[in-house]
């Protein structure tokens, strides 16, 4: 089939339990712009089970278009039955291009589609853009987030992409915003899987995870203090969580500080975690490689604070403090807490 058959912009609507993921929005802000550019329908993928009702939430956020796939064998996530109607779905309306978020779910979803359909495939998405003949730029971190690369596909189709949460900006909200729903029947598709190939995974159980629910959501934070594994251990990021309680900030981090466990993996900042646009961020012992900056790049005020002046953190940084954490966050914290007794009624 020629690229010609192929038309239009595709963003995943991505939902847990009836509920819109907050990067569902922030695609079809991008969808639009892209659509807009190439004088195509943008249309939202939406899957699960009595989840109609969020249709018109995507067309007031900038959809011509719901393909509404909605069964209970869809009610929970398991990718292989999502892949197959997914898959069916672009071989029968054939998108150009087919974003999704670089979530558990996008990421996972959207592997075993490309494969089934036979495209390609770009990961972890910080921009994209529409080039020449309608081919898609692909922004991605690469040789481990040392250089952005700009990735094509020229010969097939749809081109497929996952974003980073927080990377694009959310479209406007219309109220009142009309567009066309198709329903898309899955019952048989869906279930053809768990009969035929025995194999697959089957869904025993689902248990709601929030390994990390304080304050607001990190990408929506107007400050963030994070820690680097220069903070050496747990008594360390103590000091960090004090210094970002008395400026009402989140606690962000490098990936060594989760996997060591003095944090969870909620808390990553950067290419494998979130993208934070707050006005004032604080990096402390943190290098500063691509990796963790592609996730601060939009914030407002950057101050790093590192004992090595050579740390590739002040490259991005407003303001540097050269020294020992050790000693620089009980200054600060100090002064934090003696403004706050003045503060404080007599």
């Amino acid at each position: 089939m020629a690229k010609s058959d192929y038309r239009g912009v595709w963003t995943f609507a991505e939902q847990r339990g009836g509920i819109l993921e907050p990067v569902s929005f922030e695609l079809l802000g991008e969808g639009r712009r892209l659509a807009d550019q190439a004088g195509v329908e943008l249309a939202a993928v939406l899957l699960g089970h009595q989840v109609e009702d969020l249709a018109p939430v995507l067309m007031a956020r900038g959809a011509d278009v719901v393909y509404l796939a909605d069964a209970p064998s869809l009610c929970y996530f398991v990718c292989h039955w999502w892949a197959r109607v997914v898959a069916d779905m672009i071989r029968r309306h054939r998108p150009d291009i087919f974003i999704l978020g670089s979530t558990p779910i996008g990421s996972e979803l959207a592997a075993r589609v490309a494969a089934a359909v036979e495209t390609g495939l770009s990961s972890h998405c910080t921009a994209l853009r529409l080039g020449e003949n309608g081919v898609l730029d692909q922004v991605v971190p690469a040789f481990g987030g040392n250089v952005m690369a700009t990735v094509v596909c020229p010969y097939k189709r749809p081109q497929m992409v996952t974003v980073m949460p927080g990377v694009l900006k959310e479209g406007p909200l219309q109220a009142g915003r009309k567009g066309r729903l198709e329903r898309v029947p899955v019952e048989e598709q869906a279930k053809a899987g768990e009969h035929n190939q025995p194999s697959f995974p089957r869904l025993l159980e689902q248990i709601q995870f929030c390994p990390d629910a304080r304050g607001v959501p990190l990408e929506k934070a107007e400050r963030v203090v994070a820690g680097g594994f220069g903070i050496g251990g747990s008594e360390g990021w103590k000091l960090l969580e004090r210094l970002a309680e008395l400026l009402g900030a989140e606690v962000g981090a490098t990936r060594p500080p989760a996997d060591e466990g003095w944090t969870t993996m909620g808390r990553m900042i950067g290419q494998s975690g979130k993208v934070v646009r707050p006005g004032l961020y604080i990096g402390v012992g943190i290098s500063g490689y691509m990796q963790h900056t592609v996730g601060i790049q939009e914030s407002g005020i950057v101050i790093a604070i590192n004992s090595d002046p050579r740390a590739p953190i002040f490259e991005a940084a407003d303001y540097g403090i050269v020294g020992d954490y050790k000693k620089i966050l009980p200054a600060l914290i100090a002064v934090l807490e003696e403004a706050k007794r003045r503060k404080a009624p007599q």
